[in-house]
């Protein structure tokens, strides 16, 4: 392996109160309140979900776009651990540490919309276990994750305990643990996508693809590293640090190289699926669908050039389009692209209330103050005197 010499990580420091943080601790709050009016009188007293869409934002934004924005810690960790590069360890506890988070507050929005949440065992009951089940596989490879992302990250809340000689011995595990923490989101993220395949005539053919799995899968890598740009942008900005230019511009590349791939099998399957005229027919499914292409290809274009990548404001800005773009692709696949008439079932319609958006809003915030809270009094970031 090569060697690469880096400095070592430290907390940042400062204070934690300040305008972010009390806005956080505000919508945190509200949060709060509307799950408890939530767990005392039902779904229906706070959200707009029927008989025709059991899923709401809770699900598709908290946990299914959820999770693939917390996936920069699966795919930095990938090019560390398994591709041998090194040179980008710098970015693997900041991009760890948003993955935990992002993971862990998605399993716990799923138990938010679940109509009955105290059921929520049942899926470790061996004798309720249902292998044929893709949700029983997306559920417990998360919850797995979950734990193996804990388990990861603990070095650095021991470091900071002064526990060296347990970090060591978690140190001689971590090899099985990283090849863990690089199987489970490959095998959740594809799945997410499999959910959409046995829905069947319910997803509009935009999206209603036997490939789905491969797509998410690949558009999640794409997004865990459009993750990371944006991150590193954002706090070299709130922190006043230097960016890692010299980091991100390779990551970059490798980025725009995923991104590649994806949209010549997406494209691919659209024409040999004879799907691509919906994308021309005046609808509202027409217009995510381009939005969400649009979202997607917009990168090669701001970052496809080597000087181009060297511009923090162009990297940060490719960052929020490629998740822009995954985030349109599983909006559009599990809420605007579902159909729900099937038979004489007749028509449902879905359209989040105030308390469901408050509520995404709260667990967003409560990722963003964790976050702050973690990189300021544990060793996350690179050492390094602050830059005024």
């Amino acid at each position: 392996m090569a060697n690469h010499n880096h400095a070592a990580p430290a907390p940042v420091g400062g204070s934690l109160v300040n305008a972010l943080t009390l806005t956080c601790g505000v919508l945190i709050a509200l949060m709060v309140a509307i799950l408890m009016v939530r767990f005392l009188f039902g779904l229906g007293s706070v959200t707009a979900l029927n008989d025709g869409y059991p899923w709401g934002i809770w699900v598709v934004v908290d946990v299914v776009i959820g999770s693939a924005f917390a996936c920069g810690g699966f795919s930095v960790a990938m090019l560390v651990y398994i591709f041998n590069k090194g040179e980008y360890h710098p970015l693997v506890r900041p991009a760890l540490l948003a993955s935990l988070f992002g993971y862990t507050l998605a399993g716990a929005g799923v138990i938010f919309d679940l109509g009955r949440p105290w059921n929520v065992w049942h899926m470790f009951n061996p004798w309720s276990i249902n292998l044929n089940s893709v949700m029983f596989e997306v559920a417990v490879c998360i919850s797995l994750y979950i734990i193996v992302m804990w388990i990861e990250f603990s070095p650095v809340i021991l470091e900071q305990q002064g526990k060296l000689e347990l970090k060591k011995k978690v140190g001689r595990a971590m090899f099985f643990i990283i090849a863990l923490g690089t199987l489970l989101p490959m095998m959740h993220q594809s799945s997410l996508g499999t959910l959409l395949v046995v829905l069947g005539v319910q997803i509009h053919p935009l999206w209603q693809t036997p490939i789905q799995p491969a797509l998410y899968l690949l558009s999640a890598i794409t997004m865990g590293y459009a993750v990371v740009l944006f991150e590193s942008c954002l706090t070299s900005t709130a922190y006043r640090r230097r960016i890692e230019g010299h980091l991100l511009t390779p990551l970059a590349k490798i980025m725009l190289g995923f991104l590649a791939v994806y949209l010549v099998i997406r494209i691919a399957d659209l024409v040999l699926r004879g799907a691509l005229p919906g994308a021309f027919v005046p609808s509202i499914e027409a217009l995510c669908f381009w939005i969400e292409m649009l979202s997607f290809i917009a990168p090669l274009i701001l970052i496809g050039a080597e000087n181009n990548r060297r511009n923090p404001a162009r990297l940060f800005l490719a960052g929020v389009l490629l998740m822009l773009g995954g985030a349109m692709l599983r909006l559009n696949g599990f809420l605007i692209g579902y159909e729900t008439i099937v038979g004489d079932s007749g028509g449902f319609s879905y359209f989040p209330t105030l308390a469901e958006v408050l509520v995404t809003a709260g667990m967003f915030a409560l990722e963003v103050l964790g976050y702050i809270v973690i990189t300021r009094r544990f060793p996350v970031l690179p050492r390094e005197a602050a830059t005024h």
